[in-house]
């Protein structure tokens, strides 16, 4: 995988055809947002909002991840519309109202992000584990560590509180509190659909969940073969 030629932020355009010659698939903005990656914009300095540049005096690169912002972009829009973004800091801030309205061709991808998610794409399948092996389902812990930052809910609370798709009824494995709701387990694939279903937590984020975190590896094919049969 040679990143020689992609520019440490990249345009969709530059993004969209180095991916495809990595992976021979074709790309669009779309699905680079279905897949998890965060676009940024590039701020030029406001003094009328030093709250959100500080010290960055020469403007700084703004990333898009709210829900509602990225769904717009990945639905067609013809413009691009930050409504919440992070200050120069790092910080989560709310830019004045109705947001900040950039262009499409002003949107950028950073290199580091295209280069690992090229990585997860053309990393081999790992060998098929014999069903004996297959994990009885993740911890609370883990649930948080996956999902947490995705779903706008009390998260701990709401796996506490067992109601609905945390309970047994939905993704929490009935066997695993027979002895003690400490030892509980959710399944990781019913979780994440019934937050999005639900909740509506976006597919993307979800999505990267799966890929990045070792601990659902082995629910991986589960989760993929429940998108292909719900058509998502």
């Amino acid at each position: 995988m040679d990143t020689t030629d992609l520019p440490f932020r990249a345009t969709t355009e530059e993004a969209c055809a180095w991916l495809a010659q990595q992976t021979a698939t074709p790309w669009s903005l779309a699905r680079l947002l279905e897949h998890g990656l965060t676009p940024y914009v590039w701020l030029d300095y406001d003094a009328a909002l030093p709250e959100l540049f500080g010290d960055a005096n020469g403007g700084y690169a703004a990333p898009i991840f709210f829900q509602d912002d990225i769904a717009r972009l990945a639905a067609g829009s013809a413009d691009v519309l930050i409504t919440l973004t992070k200050d120069a800091y790092g910080i989560v801030a709310r830019p004045p109202a109705p947001g900040f309205t950039r262009g499409l061709d002003e949107l950028r991808f950073q290199k580091k992000d295209l280069a690992a998610l090229a990585k997860q794409l053309l990393q081999p399948p790992a060998a098929a584990k014999p069903a004996a092996e297959s994990p009885f389902g993740i911890g609370r812990d883990e649930v948080l560590t996956a999902f947490g930052r995705i779903v706008r809910l009390d998260l701990a609370q709401a796996l506490d509180d067992a109601i609905g798709i945390f309970g047994d009824d939905g993704a929490r494995v009935k066997a695993s509190v027979r002895k003690s709701k400490r030892h509980a387990v959710w399944n990781p694939v019913t979780l994440a659909l019934g937050l999005h279903d639900v909740y509506r937590a976006p597919l993307g984020p979800l999505k990267k969940a799966f890929n990045t975190h070792d601990f659902l590896r082995a629910w991986r094919d589960d989760w993929e073969q429940s998108l292909r049969l719900l058509g998502k």
